[in-house]
């Protein structure tokens, strides 16, 4: 999906000015172009679950590819003032920038795949002022896309089969809000939209019914039933609750009956408030009773993944869920968190020298190198997660210890089966990756899920997943902390 499709204007200047400025300061110290690797990643797995589902990349990609200052950005930028009320941007830095094109190497995690915290998700290699210029934007893509998708995995592993429709864009946090949260919970796992402009874009299957308003309009329930049946003989799904829940599945069955001459089928019958797990007891005696078994009943009315699996634990007889603002505002975490460190920059004499962010909360430590996540798996699934640093030699022997905890560490058999999950995208900034469909990722992720145990994906106090740093790559890294904070410096040398 081209952005652009979207959005008409440029969306270069789509990032915080101080991104601009450490740009401008980059070129003016001659370090423009000194290679550097930034790494794009998360801290913590969100909803306090056991995983957390990679999206985004296609709409990161896509803005990359389309990076360039337009005229109308530059005279923009060129108007901007500082303290003094001169220019703000020298003018040969405007002309830098007219010419500027992305060509970095970017390497990536497909989405739809499994991950978890310190994982990179994306790395970027290139040009320290063009890694550092794409931090903003690659960050607002990808951590709402990828909190959206978890969400959705989380919502689709509750209903347990059923049908799972998205409801929210009324409730979403703006159009683009709205299109990326339905792109992002097709990749989750849900299998249809309301929003009609996000199944015209994606490809994405559109499900709806009418609002109370339309039964409303209508001197009866029974005729609002009717007029919609009538415009809608094979795809009707009525609303019942306007006033009386129980009569109106009633008034639902009286019309369907009336109307089934005439080669009418109900589709379903649509619960939005009251006690869910007994109205839909109830109604589904009714309409089996009616002979209308397989007349689905949908439920909606502010749901998500614990209220619809305490739905099912107490019985209900719901089988189709519409899940809208818990769903598309990741109500409950409405941010994921995510960031992007600088973990290396290369002298002119081919030597890395590492970087390293502090922090008085380890968990804010980054990692330094150039990173790459090795995934372990046997017959039965996914064994481990191994960040490690590409600059280093692997010991003969693998051992995967906790970033925060280093007497929480996993040993690998030696032949363990693995794969390394930071795939070549860009080169120079030339696609080098075959970006796939949504079903593609969406049949991914299905299948990223099924290598996991059901520990690891259950709602509640889910079972940690091994997933942490090779030892080296570890004492590495204490021994430039230590080493930091003797010196109060920010980088040593590496390779």
């Amino acid at each position: 999906m081209n952005l652009k499709k979207i959005y008409s204007t440029s969306l270069s200047l789509l990032t915080d000015l101080y991104q601009i400025t450490m740009a401008y300061g980059y070129w003016k110290q001659g370090m423009a172009e000194q290679e550097a690797v930034f790494h794009l990643y998360f801290r913590k797995n969100p909803f306090q679950g056991g995983y957390t589902v990679a999206a985004g990349l296609e709409y990161a990609v896509d803005y990359l590819q389309q990076l360039q200052f337009t005229e109308e950005d530059l005279a923009y930028l060129a108007g901007l003032k500082d303290g003094r009320n001169a220019p703000l941007f020298e003018q040969g830095f405007l002309d830098y920038l007219r010419e500027l094109r992305f060509t970095c190497d970017v390497d990536a995690i497909p989405e739809g795949t499994v991950v978890f915290p310190n994982e990179p998700l994306i790395r970027v290699r290139g040009p320290l002022l063009q890694a550092q210029l794409v931090e903003t934007p690659l960050l607002t893509i990808v951590n709402f896309q990828t909190l959206i998708a978890t969400k959705a995995s989380r919502i689709a592993e509750s209903a347990k089969g059923d049908q799972v429709i998205e409801f929210g864009m009324r409730r979403a946090q703006g159009i683009d809000g709205a299109l990326a949260a339905t792109r992002a919970a097709y990749v989750g796992g849900v299998d249809a939209t309301s929003n009609v402009l996000a199944g015209q874009l994606f490809d994405i299957p559109v499900r709806g019914t009418h609002a109370h308003s339309w039964v409303q309009a209508f001197e009866s329930e029974k005729a609002a039933f009717q007029a919609y049946g009538d415009a809608f003989p094979h795809d009707s799904v009525f609303l019942v609750d306007t006033y009386n829940t129980l009569d109106g599945v009633r008034h639902a069955i009286e019309v369907a009956r009336s109307l089934q001459p005439s080669g009418f089928k109900l589709n379903g019958i649509r619960l939005d408030s009251g006690d869910l797990t007994y109205l839909s007891i109830e109604a589904r005696k009714l309409l089996d009773e009616a002979g209308l078994m397989e007349t689905n009943i949908v439920a909606s009315n502010d749901l998500n993944e614990h209220i619809i699996s305490s739905l099912k634990q107490e019985g209900a007889r719901i089988n189709v869920w519409g899940i809208g603002t818990q769903l598309v505002t990741a109500y409950d975490q409405p941010a994921l968190g995510g960031v992007y460190k600088l973990a290396a920059l290369q002298h002119t004499d081919g030597h890395w020298r590492y970087n390293i962010k502090l922090s008085e909360q380890l968990e804010k430590t980054s990692n330094p190198g150039i990173q790459q996540v090795r995934r372990f798996y046997d017959a039965q699934g996914y064994i481990a997660d191994m960040i490690f640093n590409e600059l280093e030699p692997l010991p003969e022997q693998t051992l995967v210890m906790h970033p925060l905890d280093s007497t929480h560490r996993k040993a690998i058999p030696a032949g363990t089966a693995y794969t390394d999950l930071l795939v070549p995208v860009l080169r120079k900034g030339a696609l080098v990756y075959e970006l796939p469909d949504l079903q593609a990722i969406r049949k991914h992720r299905t299948t990223e899920l099924s290598k996991l145990h059901e520990s690891i994906r259950r709602l509640l106090n889910p079972h940690r997943y091994p997933a942490g740093l090779e030892a080296s790559f570890h004492q590495l890294k204490t021994n430039l902390v230590l080493e930091i904070r003797e010196k109060g410096e920010a980088a040593v040398q590496g390779r």
